[in-house]
């Protein structure tokens, strides 16, 4: 102590590091890059790297650390230590001098540390979370009501809780481990098939598709089949009925491209000429394959194919029209075609990452996306169980009987196929026969928190309006 000293001392010390700190130029790097009309060009690239001067070893750890900007650690020694005041209150009274004295060496720290976390500037200053907990911890040790309160929750139930946490992680990993041992990778009399040992004559078409086909489903982590549910889930109504064509599509999800299976039905009597699928995207989605144009005899059909490219993961649509030559007229025929949603649930799995990467992410992440609660659930639990499900997302917060509680708070967490990181926050409380709150969603790209705060807006609109 104090803490305040130290940082006034390490603003007004700028020369002193200066000094300390050398800068060193690595070798040169030089690569080969494509600019933005087509041609190459060589970039060059130095990377300067600092050397620290080794830190005085006589500063504690503890210290270092806190004064960096680490006041969660501080927070948790401060409730640590408050703990073992508790205890020793517990064992030898109020009023001895001994506990006395610690709770005032202690309420001193706690007091220093407020002061340096706020007179702290940037990351270094203290977050409102460690602040309420080491308040909070004043408050235990100066109000003896408040201590006989919250004396077993802080002895006994903290730790059961943490008990039960550190069984519930290695439950999960033995879980995990066993699912891994038991996961059937080939039947034991399963043919091995080896297609450099094939002749050419030998090995067709047929087998190379099966095979690189099955190469890139376990590639890309889809080694299972849709069934036709989900198929038929994918189908979009292009025309109305008494349109005179009559067109649908069924979308194929292919990881970084999208795959439109067009279905275009002539319903006159008449040979429709010259006729083709016009198709205008919008969001991160690019047209590769164009359909080429036919000519459609009466009460006949065609199926057309387009290939759709994906940059990110968005939410985007798909506009299209068709076009075909009048018999009546010089002036060709247009009849625009329904919007087609790419859902963003396309492209984001469930994932999982330690808490101390996830709030590293949540402090770095520049774009939020705060979605107000509007729900006719009216359970808590419920609620972030139709959350995780309509959003396609792992909740990271472990889940124990929570009794009556009426509050909830759970981290949830999901990766694209791009290897873009989604973060969501659930905090909710029920407030008499309603739950309220707020959804944080937080993503290094505007339009992944966009779209995922769309898509929880609407299964909340969906399902309250069940």
């Amino acid at each position: 102590l104090p803490f305040v000293e130290d940082s006034e001392r390490k603003d007004g010390a700028e020369e002193e590091e200066e000094k300390s700190v050398s800068q060193v130029m690595s070798a040169p790097s030089t690569k080969v890059t494509v600019l933005a009309d087509g041609t190459y060009a060589t970039q060059t690239a130095f990377t300067a790297m600092e050397e620290v001067a080794d830190s005085d070893d006589s500063v504690p750890t503890l210290r270092k650390l806190v004064l960096a900007g680490n006041y969660l650690l501080a927070a948790s020694a401060v409730a640590a230590l408050t703990k073992v005041i508790l205890r020793l209150t517990k064992d030898k009274g109020d009023d001895d001098a001994r506990v006395k004295d610690l709770s005032v060496q202690l309420l001193i720290v706690c007091c220093a540390l407020i002061q340096a976390g706020k007179a702290s500037k940037g990351t270094t200053r203290m977050d409102k979370d460690s602040y309420e907990r080491i308040s909070f911890c004043m408050r235990v040790l100066m109000d003896p009501t408040a201590q006989q309160e919250v004396a077993s929750v802080l002895l006994n139930d903290c730790r059961a809780t943490f008990c039960e946490l550190i069984k519930h992680e290695h439950a999960t990993a033995k879980a995990t481990a066993k699912d891994k041992q038991s996961e059937l990778v080939a039947q034991p009399d399963a043919l091995i098939s080896f297609r450099q040992l094939k002749a050419r004559r030998v090995l067709g078409a047929d087998d190379l598709d099966l095979d690189d086909e099955a190469t890139l489903s376990l590639a890309a982590g889809k080694d299972k089949t849709p069934d036709f549910a989900e198929q038929l889930a994918h189908v979009y109504q292009l025309t109305g009925f008494s349109d005179p064509v009559y067109a649908e599509t069924q979308i194929t999800v292919h990881e970084y491209d999208i795959v439109l299976d067009i279905l275009v039905i002539n319903r006159t009597d008449q040979t429709l000429s010259n006729l083709t699928v016009e198709l205008s995207t919008v969001g991160d989605l690019k047209l590769v394959e164009r359909p080429q144009s036919y000519n459609i005899g009466p009460r006949d059909h065609r199926r057309f194919k387009a290939n759709i490219k994906v940059s990110s993961t968005e939410t985007g649509q798909i506009f299209g029209t068709v076009v075909y030559d009048s018999s009546t007229s010089a002036e060709s025929t247009v009849i625009n075609l329904n919007e087609i949603p790419v859902e963003i649930m396309d492209y984001i799995h469930p994932a999982t990452c330690t808490d101390a990467v996830y709030r590293q992410m949540w402090a770095e992440f520049e774009w939020e996306n705060k979605v107000g609660v509007n729900t006719l659930i009216t359970d808590v639990d419920e609620f972030l169980d139709h959350i995780i499900e309509s959003t396609n997302m792992n909740c990271l917060t472990p889940r124990f009987e929570r009794g009556q509680s009426t509050f909830l708070a759970a981290n949830l967490y999901a990766k694209s196929v791009f290897g873009e990181d989604a973060l969501v926050n659930v905090s909710v409380e029920k407030v008499g026969n309603k739950v309220e709150g707020y959804i944080r969603i937080r993503a290094k790209t505007q339009g992944i928190a966009l779209s995922i705060g769309d898509r929880i807006t609407f299964v909340q609109k969906s399902r309250a309006s069940e």
